[in-house]
């Protein structure tokens, strides 16, 4: 009586043992095929997601700071300005980094350029 021995393949079939090794080498490479379009396939959704969060959030955010960031060098001396706190004030002095404001007559503080909200437009500006 003859016994023959089967062997199992790592995709789950079984193949006789005497056959050739030409099969296990085939097998390996629909393996890494697989893996690379599992790979793709987890890649392509994380750069869609990382542009719509640059479409959506990073790029808005940089055009409002273009236009504050004008804003606040186009502001001079006689400027009426509004702070992030809501005073109301007038520029009476322009530094490097900051503002010399007059909130009421004698009444002057110095506050950072970043504290600036918006610049007022006077009602005359406003007309013309």
């Amino acid at each position: 009586m003859a016994e023959t021995t089967t062997a199992v393949s790592p995709c789950g079939g079984s193949a006789p043992s005497g056959s050739g090794s030409g099969s296990g080498s085939g097998a390996a490479g629909a393996d890494g095929a697989a893996q690379q379009g599992g790979l793709m396939g987890m890649l392509f959704p994380l750069a869609i997601f990382v542009l719509i969060f640059y479409f959506f959030i990073i790029r808005p955010q940089r055009k409002r700071d273009k236009q504050h960031n004008s804003m606040i060098a186009g502001i001079g001396r006689g400027d009426e300005i509004v702070t992030i706190g809501g005073f109301l004030g007038t520029v009476k002095d322009v530094r490097d980094d900051t503002f010399q404001i007059e909130l009421a007559e004698g009444v002057r503080v110095s506050i950072l350029k970043s504290a600036v909200q918006t610049k007022r437009v006077k009602k005359q500006e406003a007309s013309v």
